[in-house]
């Protein structure tokens, strides 16, 4: 009987949680698949069933597939280098020296601030302009003319990726620091003491230690990177063109500018299904990682 009421306790505690989440995140998924299915403009009270005329739609609009394209690149571009980088600041951070607190500091302090004020700092250094800063240090350093960095397709799209690179490394950094503090020293004395090399001791010591961390960081940079707006909306505004739509600034554009909540929530309907794709694919794939390392 005891038993019964502690765990009742508990079931209790969880109600106004489950309350929150049904409210905000069920009980809205589950109306944007109903207006998906319909031509609900955000005014009208009346709206008609369209069957899945908002998703057919979806692959015929060029706005949308630009986004889907650019979306994917961004997040696994970012992904990809912030994973690369990441990992080896951290093992440099995790290093005896006088000043490693102070770097580490320095190297986190990018995530603090918003990512639209960054995005808005990081307009003005990459201005396609002659005055821009970066064009500015290409012509007096380098004797180079201005180059296109947020005018020109692809360097648009390069450049929304080095920003949020840089924005995020660090707080990845200290993500695998933490796993990396909680590595035994002794693996590192023993492989020393066989004559293993520092590179051998990372390769064969560092990163299968660090696949847990690696699950966690990959995971939040996919699902960060599929949500992507305000990096790309601040430093190009989706431009040039649409080549620097992301999905979510097509959603906002088409439900909330263009009031076509039909479509808006098929967009997110197919989004939700393909973040949640990737999400299980890469959990399910890493942990079989973290399985075969153990």
């Amino acid at each position: 009987m005891t038993r019964f009421v502690r765990q009742l306790q508990y079931y209790v505690f969880l109600v106004p949680i489950l309350a929150v989440y049904s409210l905000f995140t069920v009980y809205p998924l589950i109306k944007a698949f109903f207006l998906s299915f319909t031509n609900f403009d955000g005014y009208s009270k009346v709206y008609d069933f369209v069957g899945l005329q908002n998703y057919a739609r979806i692959f015929a609009d060029d706005a949308i597939l630009s986004a889907i394209s650019y979306t994917l690149f961004f997040t696994f571009a970012k992904a990809l280098l912030v994973t690369v980088l990441a990992i080896p600041l951290a093992v440099i951070l995790d290093q005896k020296f006088l000043t490693r607190n102070l770097l580490r500091a320095v190297f986190f302090f990018p995530s603090i601030p918003s990512a639209l004020l960054l995005a808005y700092i990081w307009g003005f250094i990459l201005a396609p302009i002659d005055s821009g800063v970066m064009n500015t240090i290409l012509r007096e350093v380098f004797g180079v003319g201005p180059q296109p960095w947020l005018a020109d397709p692809l360097l648009a799209k390069l450049s929304t990726v080095v920003v949020a690179t840089w924005a995020i490394t660090g707080w990845h950094a200290i993500l695998y620091l933490a796993f990396l503090q909680s590595i035994p020293r002794e693996y590192y004395e023993a492989a020393a003491i066989d004559g293993a090399s520092r590179f051998r001791q990372f390769r064969s010591i560092t990163l299968p230690l660090l696949a847990p961390a690696m699950t966690i960081s990959v995971m939040l940079l996919l699902t960060g990177g599929f949500k992507v707006f305000e990096i790309p909306f601040a430093l190009t505004k989706g431009g040039p063109g649409y080549e620097t739509y992301s999905i979510t600034q097509v959603i906002v554009l088409r439900g909330i500018t263009e009031t076509q909540y039909g479509l808006a929530s098929a967009m997110s309907i197919v989004f939700f299904l393909i973040v949640l794709s990737v999400a299980i694919f890469q959990v399910t794939l890493m942990q079989r990682r973290e399985q075969n390392v153990q």
